[in-house]
């Protein structure tokens, strides 16, 4: 039943994407281009998805398990780091050069797009990078204050 739910709450969020046209990167580009010919429409979509995150995370930090009695593991760490900074400034670089972030990539995909292979092959391998490094203990974790 859990990865039916997965199932179906992903391709609800897919179908989300379409409608909304964020799987177009142009559309997301345009968002972008703040000199340019702008397209405001990105700001409203993202105010509804963190509107609807908001209450979806309240009504999930008063719950010890999940609907489908799944126990709820939702994210404890407060602070900013290096890392967190470094990685939101690589994932802001890449979106506005590709126009894609993962989801949307991956939806692009789904429908045949080429630029989202090329996306998603360098993400994956970007993914495989960040493993390889990790593993290496090349990336250092720092302990907050």
């Amino acid at each position: 039943m859990t990865a039916f739910a997965a199932l179906l709450a992903g391709l609800v969020f897919g179908l989300g994407l379409i409608v909304s046209g964020m799987a177009d990167p142009a559309k997301v580009l345009g968002f972008l281009d703040l000199a340019g010919a702008w397209d405001p429409s990105l700001a409203f979509v993202m105010g509804g998805a963190i509107g609807v995150g908001l209450v979806g995370f309240a009504l999930a930090g008063r719950r010890t398990r999940s609907v489908l009695g799944q126990e709820m593991k939702l994210p404890t760490a407060r602070h900013i780091d290096r890392r967190l900074v470094g990685g939101s400034l690589l994932f802001g670089i890449g979106w506005g050069i590709a126009g894609f972030c993962p989801g949307p990539g991956l939806v692009a995909l789904g429908m045949g797009e080429a630029k989202a292979l090329v996306f998603v092959l360098a993400m994956l391998a970007g993914m495989g990078l960040f493993e390889l490094l990790e593993r290496r203990g090349t990336l250092r974790r720092r302990q907050p204050a």
